[in-house]
């Protein structure tokens, strides 16, 4: 149900923190949606594993209880508001693929509350904190792009925001605007040495992803303490020059709000040719684990 001629969108971004129940954070998020929807947002994105606490700061079987597949009756329930309220609707939720195969998934539900399709999250981290490894499969369905009612819409999740080659890849297939649902935070004793770089790090390198591919990028993130990490907040919106037009709190639970100018975004594309100018012959070091010397390719 692509509308093609729409030039303005309004986004919004669930931050928010865990409520301790899948329940109660679905029916949090749910109202929420509705608030943003009400004022305007017609692209509505939550962060990252939504609906449950961030379980991978340790590792234990018991929170395998906590996924479900796709579809289900989270994203049932998600599909239905879609089509009341006329939104495209992007989840990030734990989801059981089978016995034993568990990813961690986003949703992409159209403003009739279709699922035009999920993203299985492919970079899988494992750091302290962040025992990702044991809980997710890494995904296998490439880096699908997808025209919704409102605009050509890409989705990756947490630690896929440091890999420009996804981003890149997404914006080839057409998208415009890239959703980045988010978990990240400060580990305790790293934070006072190292807490205000890491941020910097995150956002910067999310706003040169932006830059470089011609579209408008948001990131949103939880908040809250879980365990020892401290959730940091701070959901932004980047235009395509890499300016943060938007940016939440560090520890508030909020709906933050952004209009992205998809006519601006072309316009930009035809000044800065990027995909123009790519040498495409010169990069086939790119698909390789490391390069030789000098840079030659085995």
């Amino acid at each position: 149900m692509a509308e093609t001629s729409i030039s303005k969108v309004c986004i919004a971004l669930i931050q928010g923190r865990d409520h301790g129940d899948a329940q109660l954070n679905l029916k949090i998020a749910i109202e929420q949606i509705r608030a943003a929807a009400a004022s305007g947002a017609r692209i509505i994105c939550t962060q990252e594993l939504f609906n449950t606490p961030y379980f991978c700061i340790s590792q234990s079987t018991a929170n395998f209880n906590m996924a479900e597949p796709i579809p289900g009756s989270t994203t049932e329930a998600l599909s239905a508001l879609a089509a009341e309220l006329r939104v495209v609707l992007i989840a990030a939720l734990f989801e059981k693929r089978g016995r034993g195969i568990y990813h961690n998934t986003a949703v992409c539900l159209d403003a009739d509350g279709r699922m035009l399709g999920k993203y299985r999250k492919m970079h899988i981290p494992q750091d302290p904190g962040f025992e990702e490894k044991f809980y997710f499969s890494p995904g296998d369905l490439g880096f699908p792009v997808w025209e919704t009612a409102y605009g050509k819409v890409g989705v990756m999740i947490c630690w896929d925001q440091w890999f420009p080659e996804a981003a890149r890849l997404m914006a080839l297939a057409g998208a415009e605007i890239l959703f980045y649902p988010t978990a990240i935070g400060w580990l305790e004793e790293e934070k006072a040495a190292l807490g205000a770089a890491q941020h910097h790090a995150w956002e910067t390198v999310q706003c040169g992803h932006a830059v470089a591919n011609g579209c408008y990028l948001a990131a949103v993130n939880r908040v809250g303490f879980e365990g020892q990490t401290e959730f940091w907040g701070q959901s932004f919106v980047s235009d395509f020059y890499g300016q943060v037009i938007a940016r939440a709190p560090i520890d508030e639970d909020c709906i933050l709000k952004a209009e992205c100018d998809l006519g601006a975004l072309e316009a930009m594309r035809q000044i800065w040719p990027f995909f123009r100018d790519r040498r495409v012959e010169a990069y086939s070091g790119l698909t390789e684990r490391a390069l030789e010397k000098g840079g030659a390719t085995e």
